[in-house]
């Protein structure tokens, strides 16, 4: 047994932490009532009002708030307690899924409602994922991070697999949407008592800082990104991806009613495909956070290529199918390229920058990955709404394609010019 534990602990550090590992089996719980949620809300969504437009709305309201609160949220939560700020955080984000359960018992659920309500969330959500982010290294460790953010992402694609599946049996079982909002509220109250029990003993102590305020703290944070080439490749990539890329994904109820169609189709056979759908992408999503933690020492910049190749071509032939078991292979090609470049740009992230600026500079690169998505959201839905859902599809993924190679040409000139500097400063020394 105690060699087991050691050879787990040599492959995945993190996990020598009980206080990483009391927070991670939380998030577990938690993140799969967030995705059993996730699939049943826009089918629900969708099934009230049949427009693709609504979706990409629920999307723009739900991340609008990240555009609004994620910039500043960098600096404060370098100011907070992060294990607190969490906490607080999780708890806002418990009253949104129980007041979408009361809305859906009692049959008064309406678009406006999952708008408002989605909002609400966004906001939380906002601040939370910075302060969680910066939270890992004070639960692992440094030398345990990549191992962290792997392991974590591990649990978060886990619940990808089993919130949709729990979702599609819930609404089978209990025939509401309402039962797996009311699982989802109940779900974060794990992560909550998880936080409650973990204690940050790697907490980084806190510089003096100078004297000024937010604005001059932020603008610390920018003038390192402008000098790192790598970092603001990652954030410029995120950006792509979070406008045109993140956004078709939330057209798959679409994709499931109207693309997929048949003629046999009943409530109970579309909510099925929906989850199936979702569940498939959550299945390469999975495999790809096992890897990510199992390879945490791989090559970064190659693991970012194909993850971003393994999201790009797939995104762009499902536009072409119109087989459920064709699309339920590319989704699960998508969610496998998806977990790794994330994850591979977020440990980026998170390895490269120094601990007192590293609250900022996540915030930025959430700011960018799901600070442009509500606009992303909007467009993708229109067009879904004014062409149809495959065209959307295509056009979006290869958008997608040029935006990277050209991010990417970039980069490569950049370096180049920079060794050659380097190369003629040595010269002339």
């Amino acid at each position: 047994m105690n060699q087991l534990k050691t050879k787990l602990t040599e492959r995945f550090p993190a996990l020598a932490s009980r206080d990483y590992v009391i927070f991670v089996v939380g998030q577990l719980l938690s993140v799969i009532g967030t995705w059993a949620q996730s699939t049943a809300l826009p089918y629900l969504a969708y099934r009230i009002s049949g427009r693709p437009f609504d979706l990409g709305l629920i999307g723009f309201s739900n991340t609008l708030p990240t555009l609004l609160f994620a910039l500043p949220a960098g600096v404060l939560v370098e100011r907070w307690d992060k294990r607190q700020t969490v906490i607080v955080l999780q708890a806002v984000m418990a009253l949104q899924a129980f007041g979408l359960a009361w809305l859906a018992y009692t049959n008064r659920l309406q678009i406006w409602h999952i708008i408002a309500l989605a909002f609400f969330f966004g906001s939380a959500v906002s601040i939370e994922v910075t302060a969680r982010q910066s939270m890992l290294i004070e639960l692992a460790g440094r030398e345990a991070l990549p191992s962290a953010i792997a392991l974590q992402t591990t649990a978060f694609n886990t619940g990808r697999v089993l919130g949709p599946m729990l979702a599609a049996w819930l609404i089978s079982a209990t025939g509401s949407e309402g039962s797996v909002f009311l699982a989802n509220g109940i779900s974060f109250l794990f992560v909550i008592a998880g936080l409650l029990v973990a204690r940050t003993r790697f907490k980084v102590r806190k510089e003096a800082k100078a004297k000024g305020g937010l604005k001059e703290e932020f603008r610390a944070g920018i003038a390192y990104i402008r000098s790192s080439p790598v970092v603001l490749s990652v954030i410029l990539m995120a950006a792509l991806v979070g406008f045109f890329g993140v956004p078709l994904t939330q057209q798959i109820p679409a994709v499931a009613r109207d693309v997929l169609k048949s003629a046999l189709d009943t409530e109970t056979a579309i909510a099925t495909r929906t989850s199936n759908l979702y569940a498939a992408q959550g299945v390469g999503a999975l495999t790809a956070a096992f890897l990510a933690a199992y390879l945490a020492s791989a090559n970064r910049q190659n693991m970012l290529m194909l993850g971003q190749a393994s999201f790009v071509f797939p995104i762009i032939a499902l536009g072409f199918v119109r087989d459920v078991n064709a699309a339920l292979f590319l989704l699960a090609l998508v969610g496998w390229g998806t977990v790794t470049q994330l994850v591979t740009m977020n440990t980026l992230i998170q390895v490269e920058v120094p601990d007192h600026l590293r609250g900022r500079v996540f915030s930025v690169y959430f700011w960018a990955l799901q600070g442009v998505a509500p606009f992303g959201s909007i467009v993708i839905g229109w067009m879904a709404q004014t062409w149809n859902v495959p065209v959307t599809i295509i056009v979006g993924g290869t958008t997608c394609l040029i935006g990277i190679l050209a991010i990417r040409l970039t980069l490569r000139k950049k370096e180049t010019q920079q060794e050659a500097a380097q190369g003629a400063g040595e010269s002339s020394g």
